[in-house]
């Protein structure tokens, strides 16, 4: 009789590394301070690529360049030059930079397309304004601090397509209304999918958000087999027209809403300021004040991933985030040794259907009142 056949091996342990996965969170407008918000998205995404990457190929992509073109950054910009002159921003604090981007919002006229378009021209040749490459400077500093992967803050890195090659592919698939031959807007159509009409470039050819993201992920998505968009619940609808989009082109697609935090029990856009004792260099430094760079990297990512949740219900809170510090540092002086070869099996525990690593189920099981102390290969390849 012959042997009989090997079973097939789990899927979380079948030929490693073999799945291509790219991250794609939503970016921050280098503009104002990084809020618990923000911090909370960019520490969910870097667990996720740090935790997913012993399992499969991750690309992680988060390109300033791509949505300078936005009116959000542009005409900001613009605000800068008009309001400001030739101001020397090279000393100048998040807070004080931020405090222009509220001015600028608070301004309801709009400076007309022609305007604008010195600085898109500009930024297609990797130009940036002084105000957000400062900005960017003191967030690197931030992401050193916070051991966040650095995926090009600074770097120039512009999408694969122009917006007319982007929208060529998207009538290629039936899914573009462009009216621009009658001095009208561009829509994403994906109305016989049961999705709503959504306008991408203003009829005097100002790009959205969406925009920008179909000339950077359209070119990519055959690249890969999973692409995981991460972003702020508010945009779902979007999401939603964006997952469609990518998944004619062939990935599988998941979209994970990352909730913001409340600040006293309210959710506030950036564009409204805040308290600065909340931004990121405030909480960082009071972090470090007590405790060392390895508890500060762990403890911020046991708060803001394990303790707040996918789901913004739950204000921010100090006193929290002082006890997940101390929890971390005695994580640490407990960590045991492990093989490195267990760390796949380890992460592997935390997927589901999909080839990433769920941040919020790696995270929460580290705070179990009777879990056995974590490997510190884990906690050093993921957590700090």
């Amino acid at each position: 009789m012959s042997a009989r056949p090997p079973a097939p091996a789990r899927p979380d342990t079948a030929a490693p590394r073999t799945r291509r996965v790219l991250l794609a969170p939503i970016t921050v407008t280098p503009s104002k301070p990084l809020t618990p918000s923000h911090l909370k998205g960019l520490l969910w995404t870097d667990v996720m690529y740090r935790a997913t990457q012993p399992l499969a190929h991750v690309t992680y992509r988060y390109s300033h360049t791509t949505y300078h073109p936005t009116e959000q950054t542009l005409g900001f910009w613009e605000y800068l030059d008009r309001t400001q002159g030739d101001t020397d921003y090279a000393d100048l604090s998040e807070e004080q930079i931020g405090a222009h981007y509220v001015a600028f919002r608070a301004e309801t006229d709009r400076p007309p397309a022609h305007h604008l378009q010195p600085y898109h021209d500009a930024v297609e040749q990797g130009w940036v304004h002084p105000a957000s490459a400062r900005i960017l400077r003191l967030w690197a500093g931030h992401y050193r601090s916070l051991g966040l992967h650095d995926p090009g803050l600074q770097a120039h890195q512009p999408p694969g397509l122009a917006l007319d090659e982007a929208f060529a592919t998207l009538r290629a698939h039936g899914m573009c209304l462009d009216q621009r031959p009658f001095g009208g807007p561009v829509h994403l159509d994906l109305t016989r999918h049961g999705l709503p009409l959504r306008q991408i470039v203003t009829r005097d050819g100002r790009p959205n958000y969406l925009a920008c993201a179909l000339r950077e992920l359209i070119p990519l998505a055959r690249d890969f087999d999973e692409i995981v968009l991460l972003y702020d619940p508010e945009l779902d609808p979007d999401y939603q027209l964006l997952e469609r989009v990518l998944t004619a082109l062939g990935p599988t697609v998941r979209r994970i809403p990352v909730g913001r935090v409340p600040i006293d029990g309210r959710i506030r856009s950036a564009r409204h300021g805040g308290d600065p004792g909340h931004h990121a260099a405030a909480l960082l430094t009071a972090a470090h004040a007590d405790h060392d760079a390895d508890a500060v990297r762990l403890g911020m990512r046991l708060y803001f991933i394990a303790v707040l949740g996918p789901g913004q219900q739950q204000s921010f809170r100090p006193d929290l985030l002082r006890q997940c510090l101390g929890r971390a540092q005695r994580l640490l002086a407990a960590a045991a040794p492990a093989d490195p070869a267990h760390l796949a099996g380890l992460l592997g525990g935390h997927r589901r259907d999909h080839t990433y690593v769920d941040p919020y189920r790696l995270t929460s099981a580290l705070l179990g009142k009777r879990r056995a102390a974590p490997a510190r290969d884990l906690l050093t390849e993921v957590f700090v």
